[in-house]
């Protein structure tokens, strides 16, 4: 069925307000009131099939990554070049922004890949994130009920990579 056919009593509507507007400018002031509302309501008709009308697929696109803020993906990349840049030189900032973010990491990946809860089955997440003694010395970085602050200069960037590393292959 043709959207046309579906659109009939907005069409009928229409049709018959704009005769009745045409009759009243008619009455008003002659001729010139008759052109003046047709062309009045063809202006008001063009706006309205131009703004029903589907954009092609590339306007679409273009319109999508404009509304979206092609800024935003580089303020988030900045932003976490930041986080990771401050966590390697400074060990509160590690402590205080780096480490949860890291953890939270941890966290997901652990419950999508494993069904272990690192809040509730610590020492179940600990045992499938530990394989080496290596990676005990990792866990002590980023286990959530650790008490022991990270060195005051931050995380080396070789344990940072390695805590990456393993968080990737877990």
């Amino acid at each position: 069925m043709s959207p046309w056919r579906q659109a009939r009593p907005e069409l009928i509507i229409a049709g018959v307000f704009t005769t009745a507007m045409a009759a009243a400018g008619l009455a008003v002031a002659g001729w010139p009131g008759v052109a003046a509302v047709t062309t009045g309501a063809a202006a008001i008709a063009l706006l309205v099939v131009r703004g029903l009308a589907p954009r092609p697929a590339a306007a679409a696109s273009r319109q999508a990554r404009e509304s979206d803020g092609g800024t935003r993906s580089i303020t988030g990349y900045s932003q976490r070049r930041f986080l990771v840049v401050s966590g390697l030189s400074n060990g509160a900032f590690y402590e205080a922004d780096l480490q949860p973010l890291l953890e939270h990491l941890l966290a997901a990946r652990l419950a999508e890949r494993h069904g272990v809860n690192l809040y509730t089955e610590p020492e179940a997440a600990r045992l499938v994130f530990v394989r080496t003694a290596g990676d005990e010395a990792l866990w002590r970085l980023i286990e959530p009920s650790r008490t022991a602050p990270a060195s005051p200069h931050g995380i080396s960037r070789r344990a940072l990579a390695r805590l990456i590393d393993r968080l990737e292959h877990l």
